[in-house]
């Protein structure tokens, strides 16, 4: 998969490049490319790409100022810190829209609707043909995300709203979630099925043990080897610590 960066800004051009090496190791990255100016320069003489990722803002103008000057017949990201664009953007046919920070979830979600198109149309899609399809493809992205989950306490049943969640540990092989009044409930399935249900924007798996909600944490403490420590409320019993490689994503999805 060959792809190129249109960003002006170094971090988050940085940023894109390790996430899609990571996601797809045998990926030709090709950029970035900083201006309008450039990118046009640059297209014109060659479009051999599967996928364009296009930040919108650049350094000398907006990026929707290419579509008047070339035709592009490439599947396109946009990349944004605004979502002032969007309704733009999807009127320009592209793929998806991603918020900076980048989040892996996200771009998960946005390089499944590509590979969609991969296989309904072939190799690198052309943009016509893209918005025959994207009304299909829009509903692929809003993942059916739980807003409750049904929880056996005792002898009964209880109902949990997703916003009552603190967090999911998992401890000598049985996964319990913890309520914001400080309860503890057995779960009766996985952190990786916990993982596929839940909203990525409210929660974050930090390591193998714990899949913890925005609002449960407290407070972020460095810790040795470029590791994150976090404080809970509810407090854990056990330590919460974020890998160092996890730690990059962690801070990305804080900040978002």
């Amino acid at each position: 998969m060959k792809v190129l960066i249109i960003e002006d800004e170094e971090h988050a051009a940085n940023r894109l490049q390790k996430l899609l090496t990571e996601e797809i190791p045998d990926i030709q990255i090709e950029g970035p490319l900083d201006t309008v100016k450039k990118a046009i320069q640059h297209l014109e003489k060659n479009q051999d790409y599967d996928l364009l990722f296009l930040d919108i803002q650049l350094a000398d103008g907006k990026s929707f100022s290419i579509f008047e000057r070339i035709k592009l017949n490439i599947p396109i990201i946009f990349t944004t810190a605004f979502d002032e664009y969007a309704i733009k953007a999807f009127d320009l046919n592209s793929i998806d829209y991603l918020l900076k920070p980048i989040q892996r979830a996200k771009l998960k979600i946005s390089l499944k609707k590509f590979r969609k198109l991969e296989d309904y149309y072939g190799k690198s899609p052309e943009l016509s043909q893209i918005s025959e399809i994207l009304s299909a493809l829009k509903q692929t992205s809003e993942v059916p995300y739980q807003s409750r989950f049904l929880l056996s306490k005792g002898d009964s049943l209880l109902p949990v709203g997703i916003s009552e969640i603190a967090y999911f540990y998992a401890e000598d092989k049985v996964v319990f979630v913890v309520l914001n009044d400080q309860s503890r409930i057995i779960f009766n399935s996985s952190l990786d099925e916990i993982e596929k249900k839940v909203d990525p924007k409210l929660f974050f798996r930090v390591n193998r043990q714990f899949l913890i909600s925005v609002k449960a944490i407290k407070k972020v403490h460095f810790y040795f080897n470029y590791k994150l420590k976090l404080e809970l409320n509810p407090v854990s019993e056990e330590e919460v610590i974020v890998s160092r490689l996890r730690a990059a994503d962690f801070k990305a999805w804080m900040n978002g």
